[in-house]
């Protein structure tokens, strides 16, 4: 995807910057001063397939607005807040690819994505998920396609996957995921270790990574109102827990 990443203010050409090393394709804009957001998104908003623009969401609507024409053919738009605090669909979530992106960019600064359309927040199935190091895409694949089966589920049924940050590396749990077009985020091990709402303790995951679990708590805390559905299950060197939100 050919995006855009747009900042107004020496914060957020950082954040843009560090979005950038990340995304493939992308571009920095750098369009602080008087009418020089304005214009540059008037000419160029077509032109790529994606913008990212770092500031406030009412300054985005107001300058996008003329601009808009329908879902199939806008490009996607996602709002990062200067202070890193949430990422957020604004456009074409769906079907221009707002919402993957914005829980791309969630990932990358650790900010909170926030994703409104109907056919994604009907979604309460997350997916918590652990590996070990170097496990291979396929064998993710494969355990992930399991458990899903077992469970009378399939890859749609997913709203997010989830794991623990020290796993941010692990390429091939990322491009078991991309490829599985399922939202990967990533759990801060600070807040896997204060978590007291998991059902089993991992002695490999204590051992190893001094956490009491992975797949459980990533599911739980993956979501909101979230209530365990499967326990942790090893399937070769993948660990698999499900869990469903209760949201009204």
């Amino acid at each position: 995807m050919k995006t855009a990443i747009s900042a107004i203010t020496e914060n957020g050409l950082a954040t843009a910057v560090e979005l950038a090393e990340k995304i493939a394709g992308s571009e920095v804009f750098n369009l602080k001063g008087k009418g020089l957001l304005r214009k540059w998104t008037v000419e160029n908003f077509q032109n790529y397939e994606g913008h990212i623009f770092i500031m406030s969401m009412g300054i985005v609507y107001r300058i996008i607005a003329p601009l808009i024409t329908n879902k199939y053919n806008d490009p996607a738009v996602v709002v990062v807040d200067d202070a890193r605090r949430h990422a957020i669909a604004a456009l074409s979530g769906h079907e221009g690819g707002a919402n993957r992106l914005t829980f791309k960019v969630a990932q990358i600064i650790d900010a909170e994505p926030v994703v409104t359309t109907a056919s994604d927040t009907n979604k309460r199935i997350i997916l918590g998920i652990g590996c070990r190091k170097g496990t291979s895409c396929k064998d993710i694949e494969k355990a992930v396609f399991q458990e899903l089966k077992k469970n009378n589920l399939c890859v749609n049924d997913i709203r997010i996957a989830a794991s623990v940050d020290i796993k941010k590396e692990e390429t091939s749990l990322i491009e078991a995921f991309d490829k599985m077009d399922i939202p990967l985020l990533f759990i801060s091990s600070e807040k896997i270790r204060t978590f007291t709402g998991y059902k089993n303790i991992s002695k490999a995951a204590m051992r190893q990574l001094g956490l009491p679990g992975v797949s459980e708590p990533c599911a739980l805390l993956g979501g909101r109102e979230t209530t365990l559905i499967q326990e942790r299950t090893i399937i070769g060197p993948v660990t698999i827990a499900l869990a469903k939100e209760d949201l009204i």
